[in-house]
């Protein structure tokens, strides 16, 4: 007797050792260059100096995220390491910097490096050394090609979706327009100038009365407002960065120049653009937004926007909380924190992108309500829903639905 008793202890254990080494949690890990039980490194290169500098508060924003994450238990117990760069949105020095991070630091990823020309530099050599260049910060319809660069991957919706939309409108409401265009001579302006021609369709050649392109290097483009206010366009689309489109809303209110004016919604920040340029000269510019304006009473009690505040409290109190650069940083962090967490304890590059190619109607604190967050192995856009707004008063105001314009190709 006591031998089948042992017989059946003995089955017993089997079983139970069995079922424990087929359990999921005890699954084995698997990690990448970057990533142990302890630690996940992550890469950043942000214009902390130089002429788009008014994005470093993108990165220090997600640096103070990722503490709050690190505070709170990590992910999966594991702490991030961020670490962030500056480039001064100089691509020979984002190509410098992203060899660093990977050859050196030796980090799981790269995430939301900021800038379509820097990007752009990078792109190639992050493709070859297949490390994710995860959510870029800059909406260059390019970076949705995951046929060509499976390892690149967007985040924030296109330019020349967002320039459709504009073309929409004006044709809709202002189809007699005469238009006027100042872009950033890059892969950036061309961006949002090819969506913006393609929205107008066959009346864009009749429409656009002038294209004014300018340099990053100019210190201000005060004569290119002079030059578009001559050719008596009724309309101008505005396709500058942050100082630069403050210089613009500026020049126009100097030369008393009062245009329908559109301004691409990566300068719509009234804390780094619209208060800077004078709220008297901005009265009346249409943009567009996908995420909450936080000085927008509205949102006061929203559960998003008081997450916000709390985590802004606690760890970056020192932020300008009228800057919206700082709402995008708070909500692209989300999503990276999202992924890591689904992908458990295999923590290869492959599997962060496959991760990050499967969020499906994923909601994050911040976006504006009906925003959802949606991406397949073949579509590399995460968000593509927009509002247009109108700055009235101090702030914003929405208007219309939800709208995604299409991108051809």
């Amino acid at each position: 007797m006591p031998a089948i008793r042992l017989g059946l202890a003995a089955v017993s254990a089997a079983v139970v050792l069995l079922a424990v080494t087929a359990s999921p949690s005890f699954a084995q890990k698997k990690y990448d260059t970057g990533a142990s039980d302890s630690e996940i490194k992550i890469g950043n290169i942000m214009p902390y100096s130089g002429p788009a500098s008014a994005y470093g508060v993108i990165g220090k924003t997600e640096d103070a995220y990722f503490r709050m994450i690190n505070a709170e238990g990590g992910i999966n117990g594991r702490k991030i390491n961020f670490i962030s760069y500056d480039d001064a949105y100089t691509p020979p020095k984002t190509v410098e910097q992203a060899r660093k991070l990977v050859e050196s630091d030796e980090v799981l990823l790269i995430f939301n490096s900021l800038g379509t020309p820097p990007n752009s530099a990078i792109q190639k050599y992050m493709n070859q050394k297949k490390v994710p260049q995860l959510f870029v910060a800059t909406g260059a319809t390019k970076w949705n090609d995951p046929k060509e660069f499976p390892w690149t991957m967007g985040w924030q919706p296109n330019y020349q979706s967002e320039s459709i939309i504009y073309a929409k409108y004006i044709l809709k409401n202002k189809p007699d327009a005469k238009i006027a265009v100042l872009y950033q001579n890059d892969d950036y302006g061309k961006d949002y100038l090819k969506g913006f021609k393609d929205g107008l369709g066959k009346k864009a050649d009749s429409m656009i009365v002038a294209e004014d392109a300018y340099e990053l290097t100019e210190p201000t483009i005060d004569s290119h407002i002079v030059r578009l206010k001559t050719t008596g366009a009724d309309v101008f689309f505005n396709i500058t960065t942050p100082k630069f489109a403050a210089q613009a809303i500026k020049k126009n209110a100097e030369l008393n120049w009062h245009p329908l004016h559109f301004l691409n919604n990566v300068s719509s920040s009234i804390g780094s653009v619209m208060k800077p340029a004078g709220f008297d000269n901005a009265q009346g510019i249409i943009s567009s937004q996908y995420l909450m304006d936080p000085t927008d009473p509205q949102w006061k009690k929203d559960k998003g926007m008081i997450a916000w505040n709390q985590f802004l409290d606690k760890y970056y109190p020192e932020a300008n909380r009228a800057d919206a650069s700082v709402m995008y940083a708070y909500i692209v962090s989300q999503g990276l924190v999202h992924v890591l967490k689904a992908c458990g304890d295999n923590l290869t590059r492959d599997n962060v992108m496959k991760q990050a190619a499967d969020l499906r109607d994923l909601e994050l604190n911040g976006l504006l309500p009906g925003v959802k967050v949606n991406t397949s192995a073949t579509d590399f856009a995460p968000l593509s829903q927009l509002q247009l707004m109108r700055f009235k008063g101090e702030t914003w105001e929405r208007f219309g639905d939800i709208l995604s314009g299409d991108v051809g190709g």
